[in-house]
């Protein structure tokens, strides 16, 4: 799978307008073949950065990133942002969550 990680510092005065913003590019998104996931987290010690974890099968993020939804969240995104997103995109083997080892829940 494709695992990609990307922070986004928004503007403060877009900070309650973020997932407004892109909730049409989430929905989009999570309707693509090969999307496995595609979540929006919120730094609880910086409220104005967001972090999205999406994760693809291993040929689906070419068809995202060429999407009309793709390119028009580039194009909408950034009015909102303090700066350019910090992004981790890597190619791993695995086919979804694993449940955690040091952690058992009955």
């Amino acid at each position: 799978m494709i695992f990609i990680v990307v922070k986004f510092t928004v503007k403060p005065d877009w900070t309650d307008r973020w997932i407004e913003l892109t909730a049409d590019f989430t929905a989009s998104t999570r309707q693509e073949p090969g999307n496995l996931w595609f979540d929006w987290s919120r730094s609880v010690e910086n409220l104005n950065e967001f972090v999205l974890l999406e994760a693809f099968q291993d040929d689906a993020a070419g068809t995202h990133v060429n999407s009309d939804h793709f390119a028009l969240a580039m194009t909408t995104m950034p009015q909102a942002l303090v700066k350019t997103p910090e992004i981790i995109s890597e190619q791993i083997d695995a086919a979804g969550w694993n449940l955690m080892g040091e952690i058992t829940v009955d």
